[in-house]
């Protein structure tokens, strides 16, 4: 993994060399490279182990998921604000299986950090639902459904809602 400034000093030289065969008659050559230059410029917004760490996650594999978000040393440093914000989101899904009071903490601070999409704020604030509701602090689940709820355009949480919601019913 490259550091986030490295992969746009990368880009940018590569930028230069697509300039420098272009105007010597490379369009082709210029074009590709350009290309290149573009993916190391999506690389600096979208971080490689957390893409592939979401890719083993879909797949249910929480292991391979968290052997590529190990890979990631120092998220402060290495990650912008929005990629931090995605790795805590990551590692608070992949700990609610185990260790809820981890789990809660990386959630929070995901939320805190901000996440991109709607959706996974609503997969988060759920998450952080049901581990308050585990603890016992049923105001704090009602409080967290209802902005999941919210946050739930397309409806697509809307069983897993209805559901922790007659759970706490019985509490």
């Amino acid at each position: 993994m490259y550091n986030k400034n490295i992969k746009l000093v990368i880009a940018a030289i590569i930028i230069g060399v697509a300039i420098w065969q272009i105007i010597e008659g490379y369009v082709g050559n210029g074009i590709m490279l350009i290309l290149l230059a573009a993916f190391f410029v999506f690389l600096y917004f979208k971080n490689e182990f957390i893409l592939l760490a979401f890719l083993g996650l879909r797949k249910q594999d929480f292991v391979k998921a968290r052997k590529w978000l190990d890979k990631i040393k120092n998220p402060e440093s290495a990650l912008t604000i929005k990629q931090q914000g995605y790795y805590n989101y990551l590692l608070g899904i992949m700990l609610s299986q185990t260790n809820i009071t981890q789990a809660e903490k990386y959630l929070k601070k995901a939320i805190k950090l901000g996440l991109s999409m709607n959706q996974d704020l609503a997969v988060a604030k759920l998450n952080l639902a049901g581990i308050a509701m585990t603890k016992r602090r049923k105001r704090e689940a009602q409080a967290l459904l209802t902005e999941a709820k919210k946050l739930d355009k397309h409806n697509m949480l809307k069983d897993q809602i209805t559901m922790m919601k007659q759970q706490m019913k019985k509490i």
